[in-house]
């Protein structure tokens, strides 16, 4: 048998093993794990029905498809939970892509072959962007790189009309994180409100309970397209603060999630009217601007600056936090985290607590900064990338505007179904008439009615959606939530197949 010499760490290893085995020689009763109650109070509380009981349930199946193709009667989940594109085979777009790939690996730039691989205004993009940054790999500043923060800057002021301050911008890891730092320092606890949709984006929900403080639902009117109601948000300010919740700022998400519904100029600025009358901060998710099929988007920053135009002494002290991200639009690179915030007419003091806040997380992704600013300086027509460009993305465009007719006709056809139709983003949000056999099953199995449609709908035919209940709805309605993502037909033709079995099996 071959010995070989003792080294220092076989040493130092019977050392340690011999020390540890003096302190097992010390008998005590151990301590019992940690469980559900002894954690955060405000975590349990908080729920995200995008990724919750429906979602989950889906994964379970999917695993049995990869361990029995044969045993469900589907071959596959589609996943119309989420906006997640990619997840649903939409390509990224190849500009984007190239850059980013150069900017990962900058030696490529180098390569005496580059120019027969990559595009000359790739290259040229890629160079411009090394030359305002060490690496891809190395922090940046907390706020992000300045060369973003520059190329952000101009892209708002072409789109508004009105300048846009470089330091205003907040590069960030998507636009929830955000929505985050926002609700860390407006929150004071219970008797802080923050005055959301309804229906809304569970993420609001679920921060606003992480940190304990109160949600101000105000209803959407889904007879009128989803419109909002400056009257009704006025109204619910008043009566929060008969109850000692102080409204501190309003959510607007526009376009609409789940809605798919488009703010008017003259909704948005009643809404800013009565921001300005109660000192209300206006979360502008605007992450759907370029999901728009009918209509058009405005900012709530142009609205908000065309309003001080015209009497600057009544909006002087209007606060704004606009955001926006790369995983929407027809770009769809959610897994890349890039997203940005632009603040105006915040108090320098409480900007140096956001800050403050985006320093602790020391800086966002800089590959999801570099493609924020390939999102909003995207090729032009002088540039060799440009007609592939526009090719994808229109592409992309309308296959997603055709898919979303599709599947709110559909709706519309099915028994008991109404649905308004998506003017933007990526979902639909049909209202779903249940018998009270579907009700009393669904709460034999300890299920809210929609929750229980949408868990027969996913056993049935694989399609994963989210129940209207995890994201609001008006009292006595039932909803779910899908997405038009999905490639082909034949999934929303397999859906009106199952709704018709479903309504014959539980009429009353």
């Amino acid at each position: 048998m071959l010995r070989y010499p003792t080294t220092t760490l076989q040493r130092t290893f019977r050392m340690t093993h011999s020390t540890l085995s003096e302190v097992v020689k010390t008998k005590f009763t151990p301590a019992p794990k940690l469980v559900e109650s002894d954690l955060n109070p405000h975590t349990l509380v908080a729920k995200y029905a995008v990724r919750g009981t429906i979602p989950t349930m889906a994964e379970e199946l999917k695993a049995t498809l990869v361990s029995d193709p044969d045993a469900l009667p589907f071959d596959e989940i589609i996943a119309a939970n989420i906006g997640n594109p990619q997840q649903l085979d939409q390509k990224p777009i190849t500009f984007y892509r190239q850059v980013l790939s150069l900017v990962e690996y900058p030696d490529l730039l180098d390569n005496e072959h580059v120019s027969k691989i990559f595009p000359s205004d790739a290259i040229d993009r890629a160079r411009e962007i090394m030359s305002n940054l060490k690496s891809v790999g190395a922090y940046s500043h907390s706020k992000g790189v300045r060369y973003f923060r520059d190329t952000v800057s101009k892209y708002i002021e072409d789109r508004d009309g009105h300048p846009s301050d470089p330091e205003e911008i907040y590069l960030t890891a998507g636009a929830s994180t955000a929505v985050n730092y926002l609700l860390s320092i407006l929150t004071t606890g219970p008797e802080t409100g923050f005055l959301i949709p309804i229906p809304q984006y569970p993420l609001y929900t679920a921060a606003i309970a992480l940190n304990n403080a109160t949600a101000l639902p105000y209803y959407l009117n889904e007879e009128d397209q989803w419109s909002i109601s400056a009257a009704e948000i006025e109204k619910t300010i008043i009566e929060a603060k008969e109850k000692g919740v102080i409204a501190r700022c309003i959510v607007l998400i526009n376009p609409g999630n789940p809605t798919g519904a488009i703010l008017t100029p003259e909704a948005i600025a009643e809404i800013l009217d009565v921001s300005a009358k109660y000192g209300l901060v206006v979360i502008a998710d605007e992450v759907y601007q370029e999901n728009v099929y009918t209509g058009v988007f405005t900012s709530v920053k142009k609205v908000m600056r065309d309003l001080q135009e015209l009497d600057s002494e009544k909006y002087k002290n209007l606060q704004v936090a606009s955001l926006h991200s790369t995983s929407k639009g027809m770009i769809g690179e959610c897994g890349q985290r890039g997203g940005y915030m632009e603040i105006c007419g915040f108090d320098e003091t409480v900007v140096g607590q956001i800050l403050k806040l985006a320093s602790i997380s020391l800086c966002p992704p800089v590959i999801g900064q570099t493609l924020v600013s390939l999102m909003v300086n995207p090729p032009n027509e002088d540039h060799p990338s440009h007609d592939v460009f526009h090719c994808e993305k229109l592409g992309i465009f309308n296959a997603l505007k055709e898919r979303s007719h599709k599947l709110y006709t559909a709706f519309n056809k099915m028994e008991g179904v109404s649905c308004q139709e998506p003017q933007g983003a990526m979902y639909c949000f049909p209202s779903i008439t249940l018998s009270e056999k579907a009700k009393a099953c669904a709460k034999e199995h300890n299920l809210q009615p929609d929750e229980f449609y949408c868990a027969k709908l996913l056993k049935s035919t694989g399609i994963c959606t989210v129940p209207g209940s995890g994201f609001g709805q008006y009292p006595g309605t039932w909803h779910l939530r899908t997405t038009f993502l999905a490639p082909g037909e034949e999934w929303i033709d397999n859906w009106a197949k199952f709704h018709k079995q479903f309504m014959d099996e539980f009429r009353d």
